[in-house]
């Protein structure tokens, strides 16, 4: 008999993979301790939907250009090559996540980043992508 267990695949005996926990054993005193630094699942929800703003492209191109320069919707639409109408839209689901800011001057809106957290989050994603 085998020391771990195994599953069927396509009517095949196949070994489940070895990092599933193969056991019962509740190890309370780690789980009440993690519990403890849980936050309220609301959080949570709140949490994910702020990091589905950074599963679009543009969303997060848009982020990165702004930590580099303020800039207006004509000038964002140009460097990266989408309309404005399209720029706009984003600004509007970044600017109602509190990850941009706006200011008028005249007729021309300028856009930066709503604060310090939000280019930590960009720089730290890259960081993350560019270990090795």
């Amino acid at each position: 008999m085998n020391n771990y267990s195994t599953k069927i695949i396509r009517g095949k005996c196949m070994p489940k993979p070895s990092y599933i926990c193969n056991c019962d054993v509740i190890h309370e005193d780690i789980v009440n301790d993690v519990k403890s630094k849980m936050q309220p699942k609301d959080d949570y929800i709140q949490l994910a939907s702020l990091f589905k703003l950074f599963g679009d492209g543009t969303r997060v191109q848009i982020l990165h250009a702004l930590e580099q320069s303020e800039m207006c919707v004509c000038d964002l639409a140009v460097l990266l090559g989408v309309t404005k109408s399209a720029i706009s839209h984003q600004l509007k689901a970044l600017r109602l996540a509190n990850l941009v800011k706006f200011r008028k001057e005249a007729q021309i809106v300028y856009y930066s980043l709503a604060d310090d957290h939000v280019k930590e989050i960009i720089d730290k994603g890259f960081e993350h992508l560019w270990q090795k």
